[in-house]
């Protein structure tokens, strides 16, 4: 199935982490997309900017509950949005 991962992180270095979890947890990045530094409108977690990027993403369903759970507990990540994707 594919998912649409939409995330923001304080560090690049988040990113590393965030691929070897999805890896783990037997996904595919399909796609990946840096969207840029952005200035946000409000802060979040006392940062005024962040970094956003977007992934397609293909694992069965039963890893998403899995992914979820550790990307809550990531203190680089700053939001995330995991959507199943139509594309």
């Amino acid at each position: 199935m594919l998912y649409e991962l939409t995330f923001l992180i304080k560090e690049e270095s988040e990113l590393k982490n965030i691929k070897d979890l999805i890896v783990s947890n037997s996904g595919q990045i399909k796609k990946e997309e840096s969207w840029g530094e952005k200035t946000l409108s409000f802060p979040i977690k006392k940062n005024r900017t962040a970094k956003f990027y977007n992934y397609f993403i293909e694992m069965e369903k039963k890893n998403v509950t899995e992914i979820r759970k550790k990307l809550n507990f990531s203190e680089n990540l700053l939001r995330f949005l995991l959507l199943i994707s139509e594309s």
